[in-house]
């Protein structure tokens, strides 16, 4: 089995691929106006309009209600990113910071108040569990 993606429900499509394309670099790769890709070498973040959902189970998600996943990005040098951020992210949960597990880890919200993590591993330890 291999992890594919990770999708998000919104109700405001364009205005959410158009933050992650801002933040990420990546432009998206649209399947129509209610889903859309931004794809990655290892992974892909899918979004998808609350359109979409009765396709699946009527109610069966709920847009900007996420209050257990972190989406995650390995980025090169967080610092830096961080400072061309602050005029694209509203809501920074903390600055970068070291953690306990070896990443320099930047936390914020998208606009649906979904939390991003864009970090870089920065101990000896961490940079050899995220060689490629």
């Amino acid at each position: 089995m291999d992890f594919v993606s990770i999708r998000i429900i919104t109700d405001e499509i364009n205005r959410l691929v158009g933050f992650y394309e801002k933040i990420t670099g990546v432009q998206a790769a649209w399947g129509n106006e209610d889903f859309a890709e931004l794809r990655t070498a290892h992974g892909t973040l899918a979004i998808g309009s609350t359109r979409t959902v009765p396709l699946f189970a009527p109610g069966s998600a709920r847009p900007a209600d996420n209050h257990s996943v972190i989406i995650e990005f390995l980025v090169e040098d967080v610092d830096a990113l961080y400072e061309r951020l602050k005029s694209v992210v509203e809501d920074f949960v903390n600055e970068p910071t070291t953690m306990p597990w070896g990443n320099r880890a930047l936390l914020f919200r998208d606009p649906d108040g979904n939390l991003v993590n864009f970090f870089t591993p920065v101990t000896p330890g961490a940079i050899e569990r995220f060689r490629r």
